[in-house]
């Protein structure tokens, strides 16, 4: 445990899943938390690829709190793939994965208290590729690369990362067989393997680190897969 107490944390996508562990970590430290999500809940309820939306809610939140430590962007953007995905659709994805954790982190910029932190989250897609999924590996190959460029333009002011997720379960299966044990650590991520990492990236022991993609995927972007080994075969 570290103290957050008097810290403010802004998530986004922080109604379930990853985002919704990285908020209870935060909440459990002594931070306060704020969220804005899709998902009707209590919390703000907002689309992040609409302009306004991220303006009422970042004039909301300072309003309330007067300065902010940690902004987490964690919206999960649309998944399409080059077959089906509409121009339309394809511009939502990069609203919600790229031009929305931009804006926000402009809109806050001025609030930010010393020592302050932001996040990213992308994908180990990022990197790799299944068919028919183009709009959100753009949008996290986007953030991933805007990290190191708001990195170096917020020097000296916040600090920023992205954590790169691989195969994170959101919802508590006991995965076993195949699907666990072709990860190199032998078993399916959870979401508190990425929460730690977010609230280690926050703190003053992450003090030296700035730009960074770290990657969180059990070792299976370092798996090299060749027809016929160790059990795999091409179909």
């Amino acid at each position: 445990m570290m103290t957050m107490k008097n810290k403010v944390a802004v998530i986004t996508g922080g109604a379930k899943g990853i985002g919704r562990c990285i908020a209870e970590e935060f909440a459990k430290n002594g931070a306060e938390v704020c969220i804005i999500d899709k998902a009707p809940g209590d919390h703000y309820v907002g689309d992040i690829s609409d302009k306004a939306v991220l303006e009422a809610f970042a004039d909301s939140v300072v309003k309330k709190y007067g300065h902010i430590d940690y902004l987490i962007n964690n919206a999960l953007p649309l998944m399409k793939g080059i077959d089906e995905c509409s121009y339309e659709e394809f511009g939502y994805a990069m609203s919600v994965g790229v031009t929305a954790p931009f804006y926000l982190s402009k809109l806050f910029l001025p609030h930010f208290n010393k020592g302050g932190s932001i996040i990213n989250i992308s994908s180990s897609r990022d990197r790799m590729s299944q068919p028919q999924t183009e709009s959100y590996t753009a949008a996290k190959g986007g953030i991933a690369a805007l990290t190191h460029a708001m990195a170096v333009s917020l020097a000296g002011k916040v600090r920023v990362n992205s954590i790169s997720p691989g195969w994170i379960d959101t919802t508590q299966s006991d995965i076993t067989g195949a699907d666990a044990a072709q990860q190199p650590v032998g078993r399916v991520g959870t979401p508190m393997d990425i929460a730690a990492m977010v609230l280690f990236l926050c703190s003053d022991k992450a003090g030296f680190i700035t730009g960074e993609n770290i990657c969180i995927d059990g070792g299976m972007t370092k798996l090299m897969i060749y027809h016929s080994e160790h059990g795999w075969n091409y179909g």
